[in-house]
């Protein structure tokens, strides 16, 4: 991605940590924003339109839905408000730029693409799988279901946002950095034959193989790229500030080298970086380390 494809941009930000289990995450957007996305944006050359910020609710009790999925109702509400937001934005020629925010807004992120892009490829950035479903959740949080929802898959309050016809193919879907699957997220990944690319992987083929294959399999007969980071995919000594650390990820240098090669494709639609969480990182780091990721994804070139 560079200007030259496409020189509108569109910052969406979403204010939420209810599909997280640890709370901070809602001040994620305000924090990227601190950090200088706009300013970096516009120094690559891009105009930047600040959408503002969609805000939930907490409610008083995480299960007033009658599920075991925790904040069921306000999670739904907020990617249905994205979902159109999203898709708004593309209908306007304006790229989106989705801030979070836990990563269950991936679910209307992805929802309001398909909008306008009904044959997606996906790189998801992770050291989790994010596939769980309400029957193999083990927290009935949902940031660690946004993949499954997408496919179609889980409570139908989730998978119809955007409309049960409009979903991801699995072939097209691929992760990078993964370290720490549940059981049922590794019986899901192996029976639907997504691609995973492990931390073991990243060591052994190199950031630059694995990144090779990884856009081959996300542009395959597709008509564009989503790009989905997590901040937990790195690893912790770069990113203090993200709720669920496993040690050995991705990085620095690897995770921009990454961005890089996806940006130089051309074919980035839409991305979405998530789990920043202010309150337990220092001196905003963690931000200022998305505002670098989102310059090098946008086509942000030294020389």
């Amino acid at each position: 991605m560079k200007p030259s494809i496409n020189s509108k941009l569109a910052i969406i930000g979403v204010a939420i940590d209810l599909g997280a289990g640890t709370p901070g995450v809602s001040l994620g957007p305000a924090a990227i924003r601190f950090a200088g996305v706009t300013e970096r944006l516009s120094n690559i050359g891009y105009q930047v339109e600040d959408m503002g910020d969609i805000v939930a609710i907490k409610p008083v009790s995480p299960h007033t839905d009658g599920t075991n999925l925790k904040n069921l109702d306000e999670v739904a509400r907020v990617n249905n408000l994205l979902c159109e937001k999203v898709s708004t934005a593309m209908s306007a020629n304006l790229f989106p730029l989705v801030l979070g925010g836990d990563h269950s807004i991936a679910i209307g992120t992805i929802a309001g693409v398909l909008q306008h892009k009904s044959n997606l490829g996906v790189i998801w950035f992770d050291a989790h799988g994010d596939i769980n479903t309400d029957e193999t959740s083990p927290s009935g949080n949902i940031h660690g279901m946004p993949v499954a929802v997408s496919l179609g898959l889980g409570h139908d309050r989730l998978t119809s946002i955007g409309g049960t016809d409009k979903k991801l193919n699995t072939k097209n879907i691929v992760f990078i950095g993964c370290r720490d699957l549940d059981a049922g997220e590794r019986k899901i990944l192996k029976e639907l034959g997504i691609t995973v690319f492990t931390m073991h992987e990243i060591d052994r083929l190199g950031m630059t193989e694995v990144m090779t294959r990884a856009i081959e399999i996300a542009s395959n007969g597709t008509d564009g790229i989503h790009v989905s980071f997590d901040l937990d995919s790195m690893d912790p000594v770069f990113v203090q500030g993200t709720g669920t650390r496993v040690p050995g990820g991705l990085t620095y240098r690897e995770s921009h080298l990454a961005l890089e090669m996806i940006a130089q494709t051309e074919k980035v639609v839409s991305a979405e970086f998530v789990e920043v969480n202010p309150i337990i990182d220092h001196k905003n780091e963690t931000a200022k380390t998305a505002v670098a990721l989102i310059g090098s994804l946008m086509g942000e070139w030294l020389i």
